[in-house]
């Protein structure tokens, strides 16, 4: 794929592919990102190294999809990673609903906002990891 950028030079980089979120544990954050966000199982396995990869994403068809690491696997293997949780902005058309759920079930939610461009709330995984959701306003 040749994507040319606003400089008219062919870009290297073309699509933003993967995630990595490095967590305390894998299995509690499967059971989050699949039962409260219904994101699906990309892949599950074991890499030569002895980690476990896990991959998961809103769909199977997904283009970019979350990696959940071991948070102490990968301190130990590359020390000078840096473990902080990225900033990341999903979007959803059903946010009232993804709203109530999460708040139902006693994560922390804050307040939707409207902002120029949608209404946003932030939300925090079990970990206390904070991540935005926005549903987008239809351009006229």
């Amino acid at each position: 794929m040749q994507l040319i950028n606003e400089k008219g030079v062919m870009a290297m980089i073309h699509k933003l592919g993967q995630v990595m979120v490095y967590v305390n544990d894998q299995d509690k954050a499967v059971t989050f990102w699949c039962d409260m966000l219904e994101f699906t199982i990309v892949a599950d396995q074991k890499t030569d190294n002895g980690m476990r990869w896990v991959e998961i994403a809103p769909s199977k068809e997904s283009e970019t999809s979350i990696v959940l690491h071991n948070k102490a696997k990968v301190a130990e293997m590359e020390p000078e990673i840096n473990l902080g949780t990225p900033s990341l902005m999903f979007y959803s058309d059903k946010i009232e609903l993804l709203y109530e759920k999460l708040a139902e079930n006693n994560f922390p939610v804050g307040e939707i906002t409207k902002l120029p461009s949608g209404r946003v709330f932030n939300f925090a995984d079990y970990e206390g990891n904070y991540f935005a959701v926005m549903e987008k306003f239809i351009e006229k």
